[in-house]
């Protein structure tokens, strides 16, 4: 794989008792990008980042992620990655401050205690440290879910919904953040996202997924111009509900 790349699939396929949610797709995703993963509900994205997370294994294909062969070598490329979503719990009676020590040596993490202090900071979490995490709001764990993900400085990090929950005001400062993230660490960013003003800011190219397949890719306003469009929303309504591409090839 090339030192440019940092995600590359190949034929990625997964089938469930007869069911295929992921069919055979294809793409790389570059080096200090960040990549948009769009679709409907069950259009494979989800089933995509656990394969990717190595949380699942492929029927078929391969799977890189950062120079590493996924389903033969993938605990040099985990220890360099980290995964956020709303939608997955952290452990409810532990408190916040906890939870990051857990995952921060998980990862093996030095000098643990400053950095929980430090994406205390930036995330505005310091008056929750102590607090069990179960008794927060769904926007307070949102933040959290994102200081987990960021506890080891990964190299490459995979979001799912990063924004949700949360207020408008909020979600704008985490996006800066992410931004500036990435600028400063280099880092590579797959996002899955049902706000396309979101990825329109964040996103240098996007992924469209529908039944499992890549129907169509690129960047934001690319995109928009192919279809014909005004917004990105528009353009996933249109592949949503007509299931039809742009004539042109599809990604790879």
């Amino acid at each position: 794989m090339s030192d440019q790349c940092a995600i590359n699939v190949e034929r990625l396929t997964k089938r469930f008792n007869g069911t295929t949610a992921v069919d055979g797709i294809g793409f790389r995703v570059a080096r200090g990008s960040t990549t948009g993963l769009l679709g409907g509900n069950g259009a494979g994205k989800t089933t995509t980042i656990a394969m990717l997370l190595g949380l699942m294994l492929p029927t078929d294909g391969r799977i890189e992620a950062l120079g590493h062969d996924m389903l033969a070598n993938r605990y040099p490329a985990l220890a360099r990655m980290n995964f956020s979503s709303p939608y997955v719990d952290l452990p409810a009676r532990l408190t916040v401050r906890e939870n990051l020590r857990v995952y921060g040596r998980l990862y093996g993490v030095r000098r643990l205690g400053p950095r929980i202090a430090d994406l205390a900071r930036r995330l505005d979490l310091a008056e929750l440290l102590d607090r069990p995490t179960g008794k927060l709001s769904a926007g307070q764990k949102t933040r959290v879910a994102l200081a987990k993900a960021l506890v080891n400085a990964p190299d490459l990090l995979l979001l799912d919904e990063p924004t949700a929950s949360l207020d408008p005001d909020t979600a704008d400062w985490v996006r800066g953040y992410l931004e500036s993230y990435r600028a400063e660490h280099g880092a590579t960013i797959l996002l899955a996202s049902h706000n396309m003003a979101e990825v329109e800011r964040l996103c240098d190219d996007v992924l469209m997924m529908k039944r499992g397949r890549i129907v169509d890719r690129g960047a934001p306003a690319a995109l928009i111009a192919r279809y014909g469009r005004d917004t990105l929303e528009q353009v996933f309504l249109h592949i949503a509900r007509a299931g039809e591409a742009a004539p042109r090839e599809a990604a790879q």
